[in-house]
């Protein structure tokens, strides 16, 4: 209960906090209290962009539960390894997301501005970077996955073990899940939430789930088999989209129309400023 109300109290200053920076207007920005009317066109619009978005995340997560169900049947200490190893994955993957929300956001503008091809380069710089630097961290755990999993577990040499083995089949394939976010970050800038969702609900469901499924249950490879479906479905997703991105579909698809005003305000002063870079 002291997690609860400590994460309701943070995400209620942090709400407080944003609206004070807002209404002072100091970041560009400055909100009114008439700019909280409802506008039907731009919730509509917003709702479109944002469902798949949110069955994008729901079959994440109900694709992780599922997961679970299939690892606890291999008693508690690959549990205990899983929970190991997944909090270690989630401190690594912060810089990933914070990548592919910069890409997301350089890549929008630019789309806006209608210069897409600057959009692919960005595209294509950023998916170097994550398989860089999540390959580099991934090097890391691999080294010294028992030292990682201690940390954890400190006085259990059985999760220990199982948690640096899970770590170290999954670790060297932390890269191709850099270019997947990477690449996931240009196409939903472009509009393409439902290739983005349909990538998510493929790799979940069709690839990492039937893959530890039939790995786990049906060869010798037992719990071991799931620790597998991690660096197999990276790949495979990695390769899935890195194909969606270089079709170039996505650079038909804009998230507001050409005659929008704002639009062409900006792509005008883009144009402006492209001699001066």
């Amino acid at each position: 209960m002291g997690a609860a109300l400590a994460t309701l109290a943070t995400q209620v200053l942090a709400s407080i906090a944003g609206m004070i920076v807002l209404r002072a207007g100091r970041h560009g920005i400055h909100v009114r209290p008439r700019d909280f009317v409802p506008d039907m066109a731009y919730m509509k619009r917003a709702f479109y962009l944002g469902a798949p978005a949110s069955v994008e995340q729901s079959a994440r997560a109900l694709g992780l539960m599922v997961l679970t169900f299939l690892i606890a049947s291999f008693g508690t200490r690959t549990l205990a390894a899983y929970g190991v190893g997944s909090n270690i994955l989630q401190v690594v993957i912060i810089p990933a997301f914070g990548l592919s929300m910069a890409i997301s956001v350089l890549a929008g503008q630019n789309i806006g501005a209608g210069n897409v091809e600057r959009a692919a380069q960005i595209g294509r710089l950023g998916a170097q970077l994550s398989f860089a630097i999540l390959t580099g961290i991934g090097v890391i755990v691999f080294l010294f996955a028992p030292a990682f999993a201690a940390f954890f577990v400190p006085h259990d040499p059985g999760v220990i073990a199982s948690a640096s083995h899970f770590l170290r089949i999954m670790a060297l394939a932390w890269g191709f899940m850099g270019v997947q976010l990477a690449l996931t970050g240009v196409l939903r800038a472009s509009g393409n939430m439902m290739t983005t969702m349909v990538l998510t609900l493929t790799t979940q469901w069709v690839i990492q789930f039937p893959l530890a499924y039939i790995l786990s249950k049906h060869s010798s490879l037992g719990d071991t088999g799931i620790w597998w479906a991690f660096p197999i479905t990276n790949a495979i997703a990695a390769a899935i989209v890195l194909a969606v991105y270089a079709r170039g579909d996505w650079k038909k698809t804009r998230l507001i129309g050409s005659d929008d005003k704002a639009v062409a305000k900006i792509a005008t002063e883009a144009e402006l400023e492209e001699p001066m870079r």
